[in-house]
């Protein structure tokens, strides 16, 4: 099923040649356009980073492509089967992490279903803890685990490698790409990190005024090294587009 969403969005129909396709989609606040007309396409499978200065509409984009932001006009297709992941694991402190994992599907499923999942993040020998005895990285496996549980089709993540320290960080990077090769799901990344985008993504996209202003293919093998001169050129030139000169960075 597919309709012109002046309102609610879509979250069917999405056809085998696109996991996700957004046409002319607008999201106004208080006046201000933040998305205009923005057209966006993911293949299935396939796993995009979206890049932005800050406010530019990531994140609102990311809300809409979830179903959590209805107050829209245009055209939004994604899968029924969706799942997102926050920077903030938003995990409910008075429930164990097993039951975390769970919380939200429907049928009551076993304990065994959020076992599984655990393993797959390599944190089912915490499946009993609280979640206030987690490190950051141990919380951000535990909210990957609860979204890999719901089998997406599509996984969306908020920057959620932004609160994590810079080990943890790499880790959860490795993590999320081990995931996505192994589930084979679309993946739409949400990030402020150049370098991350380039190590995980087939594609990076830039978004500025509302719309989608360039995307570049990486066509690099994986895994990834960031001291590829290849890599470099890249992330130089994303960077660039983001207003940010690489040179002084680096320096």
């Amino acid at each position: 099923m597919a309709t012109d969403v002046h309102g609610p969005v879509t979250t069917t129909g999405s056809s085998a040649s696109a996991a996700v396709r957004v046409a002319g989609l607008s999201r106004t606040f208080d006046g201000r356009r933040v998305i205009d007309g923005l057209e966006l396409t993911v293949r299935p499978g396939e796993f995009v980073a979206l890049l932005g200065r800050s406010g530019c509409g990531k994140s609102t984009l990311l809300k809409i492509l979830a179903g959590l932001d209805r107050d829209i006009d245009g055209t939004v297709f994604v899968p029924r089967r969706k799942a997102t992941a926050f920077q903030a694991p938003r995990l409910m402190p008075w429930k164990k992490v097993w039951r975390n994992v769970l919380l939200g599907l429907p049928d009551k499923p076993e304990r065994a279903v959020a076992e599984r999942a655990l393993e797959e993040v390599g944190l089912s020998h915490r499946a009993d803890a609280w979640p206030k005895t987690l490190s950051g990285g141990e919380a951000q496996r535990a909210s990957l685990a609860r979204a890999l549980v719901r089998e997406p089709d599509l996984l969306l993540l908020d920057e959620p490698f932004g609160a994590l320290d810079a080990l943890t960080r790499i880790k959860a990077q490795r993590l999320v790409g081990e995931l996505w090769q192994r589930r084979g799901c679309a993946v739409l990344l949400v990030t402020h990190d150049v370098e991350e985008a380039v190590l995980l993504a087939d594609r990076v996209l830039v978004m500025d005024d509302g719309v989608i202003a360039h995307e570049a293919e990486i066509d690099l093998p994986r895994p990834r090294d960031i001291a590829d001169p290849r890599f470099a050129r890249i992330r130089a030139g994303l960077l660039d587009r983001l207003g940010v000169d690489a040179t002084a960075e680096a320096a």
